[in-house]
């Protein structure tokens, strides 16, 4: 018996063939085959090759005149070898079009579509090749419309259902009734956190549980139930699990398990779960008849030499009559959505991973201990808390204040946010046009493309206000310089040898006169670490460099200080840095 291959489905629902048979303008009739209700087509094309199986992907109708057929064809094994050989390439069946070639179909073709399993469809001499072509997309247009339709109003449903007062069960049970079957979250330990839906066996909860062990991650697995994890199969290893599947009428080995949604009727419990593409758009359901095929490059991208660090986002196993799924939530909590449904239709796999989206947010970092440690520190300085009776609640060790502002248009709320996690801190504040983020000290900011950054000195909670002010001024000096990024520098000084108390005193006496002038001590203090630049000043302030030059003269004034002396501005410099 020849090996048959799988086909390569377009990303469009398959027509059953037995809908494709009930068109009563195309007025096809089945005579020989199996009249099995599973037989899908993905695609209709014509061919008069004595060898189809080159110009053949799989899951086709093959429509053809019988021009290719000798006239001594009925005595040997030719329509063995056609049929042979259009099994092999996949195809879902075939339809011998009468007239003008042949009047009735050759009965060695029928004999050998019946011992094949191939369907075998007569088309009446008014009906056209393309007529039938035509009905099969038309056919697969009605269907991804329902599918889309059923998609988008499962999606309307769970969103409905996140927010809810009790969105995690609410969610769970909205896709079990879409799915018909039953819904599970399962915790970072392999515990059932929560679960709806209809009742199913002792045996597809524990093969659904351990097939969540296939994309739980490593560390969640391994740190939270002291076990080893599960691996999963590589698709790419030799001999693809397929999914068991039961007898029939024409020899049909099953497609890998994440291809093929429309339920098989296996006769086995599956024994190794397999991981599955991604979540993504629609998938079509199950194929023709198929054989098991190489992993396509999704399905590589879960089964190379990094498998062993990678987990698979889902996977999809059967159990009996069962059909399992789970999908990976979050970025590496530990969470698992599992999915056990007796069938599974067009569009299921996108209505559960909306289900797993919604579920990730759920149970995402603003709903774990991170997330309420940051809102009970929110609520304790709301009340009154000094900083540094709240700060251990973030986390421990010193902290660096970031300051940015993007090149091109003032910062929104999204841009914020993206920073932050460009950063490794959801700490982020959006004070008018600049960024401000608190990030822990053994998380090193880099440049990020778009912004401009100033980075203080690693601090502690007593010592925020002063790490903020040092951000700003880097910030300044950031865009004044045109640099990416600018760190305080935190290192000895000559002022480290003065006494504080002494340095401080000194420091009020001399900048008296500016006192209460914030403007013109901070231009003076942007003046002189630009080394006089009055264009970079003007940047760095955003003012007008004749604003910059008036500031600076009326310093002099006030200090009654020549500052074109090096010694005046090394002493004046001094000074700033203490206030």
């Amino acid at each position: 018996m020849p090996e048959t291959i799988a086909p390569a489905v377009p990303p469009t629902p398959p027509v059953p063939l037995q809908a494709l048979l009930a068109r009563e303008d195309l007025a096809l009739r089945q005579i020989a085959g199996p009249a099995d209700p599973g037989i899908v087509i993905h695609w209709a094309h014509t061919s008069e090759m004595a060898d189809p199986y080159p110009y053949l992907l799989g899951g086709e109708l093959l429509l053809t005149a019988g021009v290719h057929i000798p006239e001594a064809a009925g005595s040997g094994t030719y329509f063995e070898d056609y049929v042979s050989r259009i099994v092999a390439a996949g195809g879902a069946a075939l339809g011998f079009g009468l007239a003008p070639v042949h009047d009735t179909v050759p009965r060695a073709l029928v004999v050998a579509c019946e011992r094949y399993g191939l369907p075998l469809l007569e088309v009446p001499p008014q009906t056209t090749f393309s007529g039938v072509a035509r009905a099969v997309w038309q056919l697969m247009a009605q269907a991804r419309l329902a599918e889309l339709r059923r998609v988008t109003e499962a999606q309307q449903s769970l969103a409905a259902a996140a927010s809810r007062p009790d969105p995690v069960p609410s969610v769970l049970r909205q896709l079990a009734q879409r799915l018909g079957g039953r819904a599970v979250l399962y915790g970072p330990d392999g515990t059932e956190v929560a679960g709806a839906g209809r009742e199913t066996p002792e045996a597809v909860r524990t093969a659904l549980a351990e097939l969540a062990g296939v994309v739980r991650p490593t560390t969640a697995a391994a740190a939270d139930t002291g076990r080893p994890p599960a691996t999963p199969v590589s698709p790419s290893a030799p001999g693809p699990v397929p999914t068991p599947s039961g007898p029939a009428t024409r020899p049909r080995p099953a497609s890998p398990a994440q291809a093929s949604p429309a339920p098989p009727a296996p006769t086995a419990p599956a024994t190794r779960p397999h991981p599955a593409s991604a979540p993504g758009p629609s998938t079509a359901p199950a194929g023709p008849p198929t054989r098991p095929r190489p992993a396509s490059p999704a399905q590589a991208s879960h089964a190379s030499p990094a498998a062993t660090r990678a987990h698979p986002t889902s996977a999809t196993d059967t159990h009996g009559s069962t059909h399992l799924a789970v999908y990976a939530l979050g970025a590496g909590a530990g969470f698992v959505l599992g999915v056990a449904a007796p069938r599974r239709d067009p569009g299921d796999h996108t209505i559960a991973s909306v289900a797993a989206v919604l579920l990730s947010l759920l149970t995402g970092e603003h709903q774990s201990g991170a997330g309420a440690a940051r809102s009970s520190a929110l609520v304790r300085l709301l009340l009154g808390a000094p900083p540094e009776q709240v700060a251990p609640l973030l986390g421990t060790g010193q902290w660096l204040v970031v300051h940015a502002r993007p090149e091109a248009q003032a910062p929104d709320a999204v841009a914020a946010s993206a920073l932050g996690a460009a950063l490794g801190s959801p700490l982020v504040d959006l004070a008018g046009d600049v960024v401000r983020v608190l990030v822990p000290a053994d998380r090193e900011p880099e440049p990020q493309p778009g912004w401009t950054l100033g980075v203080s000195a690693a601090a502690g909670p007593p010592e925020w206000p002063a790490a903020d002010t040092q951000a700003a001024r880097a910030l300044a000096r950031a865009r004044a310089t045109r640099t990416p990024l600018v760190r305080h520098a935190a290192r000895p000084a000559l002022e480290d040898l003065v006494p504080r108390a002494d340095a401080d005193t000194h420091a009020r006496t001399l900048l008296a006169p500016l006192a209460g002038q914030a403007a013109l001590a901070e231009t003076l203090r942007t003046w002189l670490s630009l080394h006089g630049s009055w264009d970079r000043t003007a940047v760095a302030l955003d003012v007008h460099r004749n604003t910059v030059r008036q500031r600076i003269a009326r310093c002099a004034a006030l200090l009654a200080a020549d500052l074109d002396d090096p010694d005046v501005r090394m002493e004046l410099w001094f000074a700033l840095r203490r206030t």
